[in-house]
């Protein structure tokens, strides 16, 4: 449920968890929690941070997008790292990761604010049915596979990446004999896997 609190220095000064949103007086909940939502999100930021090492790329970071509004973007990314805390110029891209709980009017108001501030590339990732978007005043949904910005830096995310399955790119391991035979595994696997030895696939 929202709560009324102003004014924004208030909010600004206020640790929620998990964070919320200021809008024109009002703290505003995000809907987040859903392992749909989290998985998409943790595979954004991965495969961005991993892509692009040379950029920053923020998770759930305060922007002020107006004199009295404050919102979080699921991921951002920026070219420089900003001097603030609560970010005060727009990052180059922001991107919302939709939860099943979401109102597309809610939605596309944050989208208009972004746009608004000067956010050149908004995207929007939808994990449950597993399109994308971009915003240009409108959604427009990605059919290349691939969201992409159309200037420098150019900066691209597969759709793969934020809808697989785990990190996209994160190295999956096959426990070697050693291990399987290892007389702890059944009952102190944890303890026994770093004296255990495991092999790459």
């Amino acid at each position: 449920m929202d709560a009324v609190l102003a004014p924004i220095e208030e909010y600004l000064e206020t640790a929620y968890s998990p964070d919320r949103e200021f809008v024109d007086g009002t703290v505003v909940e995000r809907h987040v929690g859903e392992k749909s939502h989290s998985l998409a999100q943790g595979n954004v930021h991965y495969s961005l941070r991993s892509r692009y090492p040379r950029l920053f790329v923020w998770v759930e970071q305060r922007v002020r997008t107006t004199r009295n509004r404050c919102r979080i973007p699921d991921v951002c990314v920026t070219v420089l790292e900003p001097p603030t805390e609560v970010f005060e110029t727009p990052p180059l891209i922001c991107i919302e990761i939709l939860s099943r709980r979401d109102e597309i009017s809610n939605v596309l108001e944050k989208l208009e604010e972004y746009a608004a501030a000067g956010v050149p590339y908004i995207w929007v990732v939808d994990p449950r049915r597993k399109k994308a978007f971009y915003y240009d005043g409108g959604l427009r949904e990605v059919a290349s596979g691939v969201l992409a910005t159309t200037g420098e830096p150019l900066v691209e995310l597969p759709l793969a990446d934020g809808f697989s399955g785990s990190s996209p790119t994160a190295p999956r391991y096959i426990a070697s004999a050693s291990y399987l035979s290892c007389p702890a595994r059944t009952s102190r696997a944890r303890r026994c896997w770093p004296r255990c030895s495991a092999q790459p696939r």
